[in-house]
């Protein structure tokens, strides 16, 4: 049989199926998509504050938004890479910084904190998705280290005018004093190690305890009428933009829940002050609804770069948060421990990784 010429289609292979590296499977998903994402979820918080504390609020945010943004364009100019302030990630950065401070802060904290963070915290590691720790995070603890009175001293109070947010009816002027002056894990803190409350016989601190866990403090906690930070006030804003996260698929469960119930469990054992399981059960939701837990769980140790890979990992990493946390809390020297304790998981994250990511299919032991 004579051979033919073979004359191929006219649609080739490469016309019929897409030819690339993995991975295969894509979702419909950019950091562009995710990172704005972020910056709708942070609006009800923002908004929260300026309600909270006026306009001073959002005008440090815009102040530690463009400096970060700037930041970050400069910083790629002189890289001779390619700008891409659009992405997002800058202004996460710039809005996490501010919602780190309080609205007394000078208008200069944020913007240097902006700078330090993306500078060293995320453009000495190459950029984004090469930083080890939240640049974030990593700017709020460079700002207290540096300027520790502007940052963590000189609270304002609300537009309620409360501070802590505990609602006393004991007519003693250093209870009065404590909970007009003081933010709520201050206040909380004061009972532990009393320094202002050392003069009040064991019962009055008991009526008092009673006081900071009461439901009406409680509610004023979830609702963010009390002083601290900008962006950490408002439980009920911060949980309506981790619900857009959650919906939106940006975040999932395992890191901000294993961290708020570890918080919960072990201030609920080690959280009173006559023993273990003396406190009461109303202590623990004290504890999760004030400080920068919620801000910390939701929007930083969730962080994609900084922390685990695999769903195991994740748990563990959310464990070591909220153990580092509640120790800092009860413990240590500073009634907040939000932000150490994720900086210091972020350090353990490629540990984490190394144990927790399975073996291949087929492979030997490692």
């Amino acid at each position: 049989m004579k051979n033919e010429k073979f004359n191929p289609p006219e649609q080739s292979v490469a016309g019929l199926f897409a030819v690339s590296a993995s991975p295969h499977i894509r979702e419909n998903r950019s950091v562009r998509k995710i990172m704005w994402n972020v910056v709708i979820a942070l609006m009800p918080a923002l908004i929260a504050a300026v309600y909270f504390f006026g306009i001073r609020a959002l005008t440090l945010t815009l102040y530690s938004v463009i400096a970060a943004v700037l930041t970050e364009a400069v910083i790629q100019k002189l890289r001779k890479k390619e700008i891409t302030v659009l992405d997002g990630s800058a202004v996460i950065t710039g809005i996490l910084v501010a919602f780190n401070l309080h609205s007394g802060a000078p208008w200069w904290i944020p913007v240097v904190g902006s700078v330090f963070a993306i500078s060293i915290g995320k453009h000495v590691f190459g950029g984004i998705g090469n930083n080890p720790l939240n640049p974030a995070l990593l700017g709020r603890v460079f700002l207290v280290a540096s300027w520790p009175t502007l940052t963590t001293a000189g609270w304002k109070t609300n537009t309620l005018g409360s501070i802590s947010g505990i609602i006393s009816n004991l007519d003693i002027p250093a209870v009065t004093k404590l909970v007009s002056t003081a933010t709520p894990l201050a206040v909380l803190r004061e009972l532990r190690y009393p320094a202002v409350l050392a003069g009040l016989d064991k019962s009055t601190l008991q009526s008092f305890a009673g006081e900071i866990v009461s439901l009406g403090s409680i509610q004023n906690l979830f609702l963010g009428n009390i002083g601290g930070c900008i962006g950490e006030v408002s439980a009920i804003a911060l949980l309506i933009g981790a619900f857009w996260l959650a919906i939106k698929n940006v975040i999932e469960w395992r890191i901000p829940v294993s961290y708020v119930v570890t918080v919960f469990i072990l201030t609920y054992i080690f959280g009173g002050t006559d023993g273990i399981f003396s406190a009461s059960i109303m202590l623990p939701i004290f504890h999760i609804f004030s400080g920068g837990l919620i801000l910390g769980a939701f929007f930083m140790a969730t962080d994609m770069v900084t922390s685990p890979l695999t769903k195991a990992g994740r748990i563990y990493f959310g464990i070591g948060c909220g153990l580092l946390t509640t120790v800092i809390r009860l413990v240590g020297g500073y009634p907040e421990g939000v932000s150490y304790s994720i900086l210091l998981m972020n350090l353990v994250v490629p540990l984490i990784d190394k144990f927790t990511i399975p073996k291949a299919f087929g492979g030997g032991k490692r």
